[in-house]
This record gives structure tokens, C-alpha cells and sequence, in this order.
């Protein structure tokens, strides 16, 4: 039986529906806001086998089809996901994920189907919207619901799910994600901004969006199957003591000390012997069925043992694992122009997480062109990034960026897009590979990115720095710390990401692990990211204030000249012969946009002089006394017609051949033939007046 419930979010309805589509799914509703529609599908069944994590997999994909569209390329049909998909997808999994009960490993899957599209409103929150949904009213174990909101700025004014036109004049795109009305989830970026307009957006989101948590609590009442009983693993009675005792023996000779490797061997012994006091305790035989059930069991205890252990000295004695305090920032190094032959480089490292970035300058054509489905755009500033395995000191196989990858890529791309002046010509691109990583490898990206621009003489407005805060909270006590290890990240309870400049805020993001936090502990966390922000900064300025005055001898230079309209026709010429002679005789990448501006791309000068001059050989303007290599096109008894320029000839009067007397000119012309001619003339009615005597035929062009 279909059932529908609705409510008006942000001035327009959103409806949620159940019982007509996909009933043989877990949980599934048909999500609709505007004429945005997506249809969301949970299913869980028990594991084959023990995969040590909870095997969670969240899908969202596009039907071309919803927004009147055949897939481009060869096979026209959908594939492989988009970065956007990739993207969307991680967004959906982030505040889903933490809500699942602890030790819960069934194989589940929230599958987002877009179905319709209206170009205005976006549907990739809907699809969080309908994973939360559906989970809601499947028997899966979950405690939601959550929901989030767009929250948008134009001209000061914060707007709540704004459409695709406003976020064009928009200076803010921050998701805000709930649950009941703490916030789990922030996703976005801006221009600029301070941490107080940021605050009053969240606080505005959370309360749109704490609505569509009440429409999903009345739907489940309605329609919601009953959950599956689901008792987390219960370890053998006096385990966990045994565990939890070594594991503290063994910590404590590092914890404090701020050594990666050390505290990993720590964790390392602490297994080794936990295994052979339980094994020793609890009579077991080794190779017996029995023993490896207890050494799951451990490895279990090993777990929770350090997490114990980490967060008690942070919460009763204040001390982190590397012996910094709370707010303080581990040490920083910065170079430039370390590679040889890049346009501009970076090595940027904090504490034992290094990035090493590059940037490239080129092209209109190195563009990146998205057909996506809220419409066809193009890009001209990337950034990738990568997490080769040796950078943990690991081995695995070298395949394509994963989801991880091109998420933490997108977060610094939107950090360091808002630096580049959107007048600056070229298309740029820039990698960091992480070569060491110990936590917060997004945020030394963003570092390291506006070090190797302001090498690569990129103009751009200042630095831009990142910082990763943590959260470590037992419900009573909490402690809010800057700059996190990767240990405090993995134990801890929130990974907060801000990057901007001095003057704001440029992107943020905050994952959780537990339920959701204040908005008063966020405000006091934003103050503490800002005051470490502007540290990272100074160092920053340290090795290089400002961009350098002139771009790298081996970037591309640019050169733009204006043509009238009504010549890119004949620049171009019938099937581009035109543009592509131009093109293969000087060498030059030549781009030419649709209000006549044409650029020429080339990092060589004779290059760009040959381009300049056989363009305007085909659409220059004819100058008086200036010398023109010409073509005879035809003879006549009073002189010759000779072309100057592609469709553009004047008359070379007898008289105006040579010196010496002419009576007939076929004698000294023929048709075809390469001669020196000056523009003597131009008349009122446009025709040219050309003389060939005293000019040297040997000479060249002007």
C-alpha cells in the first residue's frame, strides 16, 4: 500500500513515499523536492565472513534519463561513476555510517537511484534524505533519523536549499546534515567568510532540517517493520582486563613521546603478549578452533583497550600521544621551488605529514569539460590528490584514485579555488602527493597547494592554510584538539576540517562519531581553528610572502588580441582550415571564444609572433604603407590584382610595377606568383591602391 507523507522545507514540499517502488528492498522510498526525484533502496544481509569492519556501501547514481539526456561517448548508457557520484555518495555514507549499533557487520547497501531532475533543485541531498529514510522503516539496526539542508548566501542574505541560479550569485554552499537538532555533518566552501556568518548558517539549516526529521519519525510510525534484534559481540569474562593491563604497560613507555612507529610497535607487543596470556588463562591449544576465536576475541579487546587508554589520558591528564598541548600545532617546514622543471613546487610538512605539490599552467583546451546533469560546465583550476601506500609506510597495489582520494582532492580544490582570481587566463592544475601521513595529509594539501601557486608566480590573493581539529567527549568532559595524529583522528570523536585565509573561511568539513555536538562547542571549535590558521599562515609567509613577479620560464605565455565578430568566420575558414594553417605553421595553441577574443598559447616568442602575423593575415585590416607578401590572382591590360590577405586584394597599377616602363604586364607577372607589394591607398569605397616599384622583392613582410 502506497503511503505518502509531506512538508513544506525551505518554500517548497518535499514528499516522501513508500509501497509502490522497489517492495522487495529492506526499506524504499521515492524522495521528491521541486521536480527532483530520487528513489533510495536498503537492503542488509548477514556476511559471508568476518571482514574485521562493518562492510557498509552507499551507491548513488545518476539516470541520464532524468534530466532528458542520452549519455554521451561510445556506448550510451550509463558506467562507471562520476566524481560527482563518488562524491555524493561519501556525502550520503558520512552521516549514515556512525548510527549503525558498534560491532553490527552485516553486508548493507543504500542504493540512491535519481530518477528525475528539474535543473533547479539539486537531488544529491535528497538521496541523504531517502538513505535515512528508508533505513528508518526497514528492520535494519539504525538509530536515525538524520537529514540535511543547503544553506546558500546572496548579497548577504543566508538562503536555505537555494536553486541552481541563486548558487551562481551565491558566496556560500555549506550541506548541513542533522540528527533530532545537534548537527553530525558539515560539508562546504566560501569566499572568505567569517566563522560567525558560518555559525548563523548552521543554526539556520539545523532548524529547516530538523523538520524532515519528523516527517521521516512519522513515516516510520506509520509504516516502519520492526528492527532485527542485534546484540553487539560480548567478550569472554576477564579478557578485556588482561588486555587492557598489558596494553597500558606497554603504552605508557611511549604514549607522550610523539613517535608514529613506536606507538604502532606498542600496539604490536601489546598483541603478541595479550595473546599468549589469554591463550595461557583460558587453557587454550594452539591451531585448535577455539584459539583462533579467541584471537579475534583479543584483536577485539586490543581495539577498545587503546581507544580506552587514549582517551582517558586526554580527558583525566590533558596529555596527547606526542605531548603537545591541546591547541598547539605540530612543527612546521615549508620550500619552494623544489623540483627543477615544474611550472611551481611545494614541500609542505607538519609534524610527520608531508606534501609534495606541483602546479601546471595552461590552456582554454586543458579545460576540463563535465556534462553532468544539472548541465554541461567547464573547469579550469583541478587539483588531485594522492595516497601512494609508502606514504604510511605500507605495501599495496598501485590502482586508480579511490573514493578517499578524489574526496579529500575535492575539499582542497574548493579551498584553493577561492584565491585565483577569476580574471587570471590560464587553466590550472595542481597535484600533491602525500609522501608521509600521520593525520590531516587534506589540510597540509591546502598548504602546500598555495605555496607551490605562489612559486608558480600564479597571481593569487594570499595564502590559504587548513587545520583538522578533534573532538574527545565522554558525555560530561570534552577536549577540542588542534592539528590531530592520525591516532586522535582514528580514536576520536569528531574530525573537524577548516581552511581559509586571513581574511575568512574558504571550505569546511566535520565528521562524527558520536550523535551530534552543540552548536556552542562548534563556535568555540571555529575560534580555536582560526587561531591556528593564522600560525600556519605565518610560517607560510616565511618562506614565501607573495606570488614572484613573473611566471616560470617554463609555463606557457599567453597572448589575447581582439578580432570583430564578424571575422571569426573567416579565422576560422570553411571546416577550420583557417585556424588549424594557423595553428601547424606557427606552432601556437590558438583559442578563439565567441565575443572575438583570441588567445595564443606558447611558451616560445617566434612562436606567438608567427601566430600573430598569419592571423592577422586573414582578418587584419589593411594599413597604409605597410608591406605585404601578396599573390598575383589575376592580369589584366592596366595592372594586377594581387591578394594581400585571405579574400582581401588591391590593384597594382602598371605604372606602379617597376621603374622601368611596362607595356605589357603578363610579361613581368604571372598568375600565382609570391610578390613584396605596399598599401599605397585605401579608398572611400574600399578598394586598394598597392605598388610593387621601390620595393624590395627579396625583402620580407611587416
Amino acid at each position: 500500500m502506497k503511503t505518502i507523507v509531506e512538508e513544506i522545507i525551505a518554500g517548497r514540499k518535499l514528499t516522501i513515499e513508500t509501497g509502490r517502488m522497489a517492495r522487495q528492498a529492506h526499506g524504499a522510498v521515492y524522495v521528491q523536492y521541486g521536480g527532483s526525484a530520487v528513489l533510495v533502496a536498503a537492503c542488509s544481509e548477514p556476511a559471508s565472513r568476518d571482514m574485521g569492519f562493518f562492510p557498509l556501501t552507499i551507491e548513488y547514481r545518476e539516470r541520464t534519463y532524468a534530466a532528458g539526456k542520452i549519455p554521451g561517448g561510445f556506448f550510451k548508457r550509463e558506467g562507471r561513476p562520476s566524481e560527482k557520484e563518488i562524491l555524493t555518495a561519501r556525502l550520503i555514507d558520512r552521516p549514515l555510517r556512525p548510527l549503525f549499533p558498534e560491532g553490527f557487520k552485516d553486508e548493507t547497501q543504500v542504493y540512491c537511484l535519481v530518477l528525475s531532475s528539474d535543473g533547479e533543485n539539486d537531488p544529491n541531498l535528497l538521496g541523504m534524505v531517502g538513505g535515512s529514510a528508508a533505513l528508518m522503516i526497514s528492520d535494519i539496526p539504525w538509530d536515525g533519523p538524520v537529514s540535511a539542508i543547503r544553506a546558500g548566501r546572496v548579497n548577504g542574505e543566508i538562503i536555505l536549499n537555494p536553486t541552481v541560479a541563486q548558487m551562481e550569485e551565491s558566496d556560500l554552499e555549506l550541506v548541513v546534515a542533522v540528527q533530532g537538532k545537534d548537527v553530525v555533518m558539515l560539508e562546504g566552501h566560501c569566499s572568505e567568510l567569517s566563522e560567525e556568518v558560518i555559525a548563523d548558517a548552521i543554526a539556520m539549516a539545523a532548524e529547516e532540517a530538523a523538520k524532515i526529521n519528523d516527517l521521516q519519525i512519522k513515516l516510520q510510525q506509520i509504516v516502519g517493520r520492526e528492527k532485527k534484534e542485534f546484540q553487539a559481540p560480548v567478550l569472554p569474562e576477564g579478557l578485556y582486563e588482561i588486555v587492557y593491563e598489558i596494553l597500558s604497560e606497554e603504552m605508557s613507555k611511549v604514549y607522550g613521546k610523539g613517535n608514529k612507529e613506536n606507538m604502532a610497535a606498542a600496539v604490536n607487543a601489546s598483541k603478541e603478549r595479550a595473546e599468549a596470556a589469554v591463550a595461557e588463562k583460558f587453557g587454550l591449544e594452539e591451531g585448535t578452533e577455539e584459539h583462533s576465536e579467541y584471537a579475534a576475541h583479543t584483536s577485539a579487546a586490543i581495539y577498545r583497550a587503546e581507544k580506552e587508554y587514549v582517551r582517558s589520558r586526554l580527558l583525566t591528564d590533558g596529555v596527547r600521544y606526542d605531548g603537545r598541548a591541546r591547541t598547539e600545532v605540530r612543527n612546521i617546514e615549508c620550500e619552494v621551488g623544489v623540483l627543477p622543471r615544474t611550472h611551481g613546487s611545494a614541500l609542505f610538512t607538519r609534524g610527520e605529514t608531508q606534501s609534495l605539490c606541483a602546479s601546471t599552467l595552461g590552456g582554454d583546451r586543458d579545460e576540463q569539460r563535465i556534462d553532468d546533469l544539472m548541465g554541461e560546465y567547464k573547469k579550469n583550476f583541478m587539483l588531485h590528490y594522492n595516497f601512494p601506500s609508502f606514504s604510511v609506510g605500507e605495501v599495496r597495489p598501485v590502482r586508480g584514485p579511490g573514493r578517499r582520494e578524489i574526496g579529500h582532492g575535492h575539499l582542497a580544490e574548493t579551498a584553493v579555488k577561492e584565491i585565483i582570481p577569476e580574471e587570471f587566463p590560464y587553466t590550472v592544475r595542481v597535484v600533491s602527493d602525500i609522501l608521509e601521513s600521520n593525520g590531516s595529509s587534506s589540510q597540509a594539501t591546502i598548504c602546500g597547494a598555495s605555496l607551490c601557486l605562489m612559486d608558480a608566480g600564479v597571481p593569487v590573493k594570499s595564502h590559504v592554510a587548513g587545520i583538522a581539529l578533534g573532538l574527545i567527549t565522554d558525555g560530561e568532559r570534552s577536549i577540542v584538539l588542534s592539528d590531530i595524529a592520525g591516532v586522535e583522528d582514528h580514536l576520536g570523536d569528531m574530525d573537524l576540517k577548516i581552511a581559509g585565509t586571513v581574511k575568512g573561511v574558504n571550505a569546511i568539513q566535520m565528521d562524527l562519531k558520536v550523535e551530534g555536538v552543540s552548536q556552542e562547542l562548534l563556535a568555540g571549535a571555529f575560534r580555536q581553528a582560526r587561531e591556528n590558521r593564522l600560525h600556519i599562515i605565518e610560517k607560510m609567509n616565511a618562506c614565501i610572502d607573495k606570488p614572484r613577479e613573473e611566471l616560470s620560464q617554463y609555463a606557457p605565455r599567453i597572448i589575447t588580441m581582439q578580432i570583430e565578430k564578424d571575422k571569426i568566420g573567416k579565422l576560422i575558414g570553411p571546416g577550420g582550415k583557417n585556424i588549424r594553417y594557423v595553428t601547424e605553421e606557427s606552432g601556437a595553441e590558438i583559442n578563439i571564444d565567441d565575443d572575438g577574443t583570441v588567445t595564443i598559447l606558447t611558451n616560445d616568442g617566434e612562436k606567438a609572433d608567427k601566430a600573430l602575423h598569419l592571423i592577422d593575415q586573414f582578418v587584419g585590416v589593411p594599413k597604409i604603407g605597410k608591406i605585404y607578401e601578396g599573390t598575383v590572382v589575376s592580369i589584366q591590360t592596366f595592372g594586377a590584382f594581387v591578394e594581400i590577405m585571405p579574400g582581401t586584394d588591391g590593384l597594382v597599377h602598371i605604372s606602379n610595377i617597376s621603374n622601368e616602363r611596362i607595356s605589357d604586364v603578363s610579361s613581368v607577372l604571372k598568375r600565382g606568383q609570391k610578390v613584396m607589394v605596399k598599401v599605397n591607398k585605401i579608398r572611400d569605397d574600399g578598394k586598394i591602391d598597392l605598388i610593387m616599384k621601390d620595393i624590395d622583392q627579396n625583402g620580407t613582410a611587416e
